[in-house]
């Protein structure tokens, strides 16, 4: 393991531990999507299904019993402990198309297709979209608690550093990975306006507002 990608996972882990505590300490889930976290869950699921087949190290096992176990804990929390204060009017993303369309994509584009290769594939391209109810919800309301955008920048700047993590591979290793390549890209892509606004407003004390 190289220093990028240390540090991604550090800042992926910093991302649900951020997300958990607005909850407990505003008891409340209101700014964030149902969608988006349960989508994550299923993209933990269908990745980590090896966990008890394919022992890499107790580092690898560690972090994925927790992002299976966090996921699931935290769509619990939306749908049970704090189903009061989400607003389903407000997450409105139509997910079953990113599903479908991940899905579909996953039985076309693989490098084998057996049953666990085509979740592990899935998995892939569904977190690259994972975020776009999260944002299509950003886009409604227009504002977003300080707490929730510290969320959002660790979450994007996690996957942005696995990019710098790859990078490093591909040069030093020679490693190729173009499905998880192109995946990534698109989803840090994705961030791009917010960490923007990020920048420019939240870390300057301002309120994270869109332009109008």
């Amino acid at each position: 393991m190289n220093l990028f990608r240390l540090i991604a996972d550090l800042m992926h882990l910093a991302s649900i531990f951020i997300l958990l505590l607005k909850m407990q300490k505003t008891r409340s889930v209101a700014g964030i999507s149902f969608k988006t976290q349960a989508l994550y869950a299923a993209v933990f699921l269908t990745r980590y299904l090896d966990l008890f087949t394919n022992f890499v190290s107790l580092y690898n096992t560690t972090m994925k019993v927790f992002f299976i176990s966090s996921s699931i804990y935290i769509v619990y929390l939306m749908k049970i402990k704090f189903k009061a204060t989400n607003d389903p009017r407000l997450d409105t993303f139509q997910v079953q198309y990113v599903i479908g369309g991940t899905a579909l994509l996953a039985l076309v584009a693989n490098y084998a297709f057996t049953f666990q290769e085509i979740l592990w594939t899935f998995s892939v391209y569904l977190e690259a979209v994972a975020i776009l109810p999260q944002l299509f919800m950003l886009t409604k309301t227009g504002e977003a608690e300080v707490i929730t955008t510290h969320y959002l920048f660790a979450l994007g700047a996690y996957r942005a550093l696995y990019l710098v993590n790859w990078i490093y591979r591909y040069v030093a290793e020679g490693h190729v990975d173009w499905i998880v390549w192109v995946a990534g890209t698109i989803q840090t892509g994705l961030y791009c306006d917010f960490f923007f606004i990020y920048f420019t407003k939240v870390l300057k004390g301002a309120k994270f507002e869109l332009p109008q």
